[in-house]
């Protein structure tokens, strides 16, 4: 057994020639910059790319195999100049009755083991989408009716960022992911937790006690790869095994969720659309206490508090850690250049945060720096909230 790193959710934003992918994803993020973002500089072992279901992405893809660089397995999975795994991934966005009779849409990240299983799922939903070179278009099904059709193609499905106000299940859609897959719950075995929860957030809700969490970057950059990221216990890197940790079957396991602290998420707390506040209330509010408004953009730990079937948080046993990881991009003080530093010196970035003594940073880039990161690394710092789109912000103490 080993343990690797996994990101299982990022975007990407051009094809190689240039089509558009993710509208809001950077033009550098293509297939191939991925796999060598996450070789040289990431340090991660699997990556799920969730655009993979674009005609223009698929094209791609055939020619990086033919590059040499490059190979499918039995079991699953494109590997990268054998350092990397690529979980060939489609993010699908549902429509859903929603709450209070309203529609509501969710976002959920499907994987597939081989090329012909994207592609032949790709066909599928073009019936369903009406623009399946872009990414995450909105569909004409269900979640309930998605995860059929993702297990006709051998796939595998996760609700993405679970609690975000737009775009997922708890956010806009429903108090009960059961109400929505009903009968097909079962066969949700993992949700992703997003940005601006964490594991004692969502332990709050008594129906994920039997579900394992993952802990993804969402990354629309090259840079934001693996800025959450999950440590598992595999055999090797493969589709199949990736699997099986999900589901912490034979001695697989994921070990350690790493993200943000919740309060540094775009969309952790409640923001008021009419006097542009954060809203730092104990309790969820309705209406802004700063003016009074009712245009207001509920936050994630604001709508676990409304739905919580709970009166503490209580994680089963089985579940691994939470541990906050501050990415070297939010690290006051950190650059460009002395991040690209920092690399050339130490290899990825899976290493400086992990791996190094506070002595090795220093002789690189200084004492002020080399403390930033460590207390950045213990989690001795200060946040203010973020909320409404905005990221939150950290200084060390």
């Amino acid at each position: 057994m080993e343990e690797i790193f996994a990101d299982l959710h990022v975007h990407i934003g051009r094809s190689e020639n240039g089509k558009p992918i993710k509208i809001t994803a950077a033009k550098s993020l293509n297939f191939a910059n991925i796999a060598k973002e996450c070789a040289d500089r990431k340090g991660i072992n699997v990556v799920g790319i969730i655009d993979c279901a674009s005609p223009y992405v698929i094209e791609d893809i055939e020619e990086f195999l033919k590059t040499g660089d490059a190979y499918e397995i039995e079991d699953g999975g494109i590997i990268y100049k054998d350092k990397v795994c690529i979980l060939l991934g489609s993010e699908v966005e549902t429509s859903e009755k929603g709450r209070n009779g309203k529609c509501g849409a969710a976002h959920n990240i499907c994987f597939f083991p081989h090329l012909k299983d994207i592609k032949n799922f790709s066909q599928e939903m073009s019936k369903h989408i009406k623009n399946i070179t872009l990414s995450t278009q909105r569909s004409d099904i269900s979640g309930y009716e998605l995860i059929d059709i993702v297990e006709r193609y051998n796939g595998i499905l996760i609700p993405a960022h679970c609690f975000t106000p737009f775009k997922s299940y708890y956010g806009n859609c429903t108090d009960r992911l059961k109400d929505v897959f009903k009968e097909k719950y079962e066969k949700i075995f993992a949700i992703e937790l997003g940005l601006s929860s964490d594991t004692e957030l969502a332990d709050m809700i008594s129906e994920l006690e039997n579900k394992n969490f993952v802990t993804n970057s969402d990354a629309h950059s090259l840079p934001k790869i693996a800025r959450e990221y999950n440590k598992m216990l595999v055999q090797d890197i493969s589709f199949k095994e990736i699997v099986k940790a999900l589901k912490g079957e034979e001695g697989r396991k994921i070990l350690c969720n790493y993200g943000l602290d919740p309060k540094l998420g775009k969309y952790h707390r409640t923001f008021c659309d009419n006097c542009n506040q954060v809203i730092q209330t104990k309790e969820p509010v309705v209406n802004c206490p700063h003016c009074g408004s009712a245009k207001v953009t509920f936050g994630v730990f604001d709508r676990i508090n409304l739905i919580k079937d709970k009166n503490k948080s209580i994680s089963p046993k089985s579940r691994p850690p939470y541990i906050y990881q501050v990415p070297l991009t939010f690290i006051p003080g950190l650059g460009k250049k002395t991040i690209d530093k920092l690399l050339d010196n130490f290899g990825t970035e899976m290493t400086i945060l992990h791996k190094l003594d506070k002595d090795d940073i220093e002789a690189v880039v200084g004492e002020k720096i080399a403390n930033e990161i460590i207390l950045a690394r213990e989690g001795k710092i200060k946040i203010d909230s973020g909320g409404g789109g905005n990221y939150g912000k950290i200084t060390t103490q």
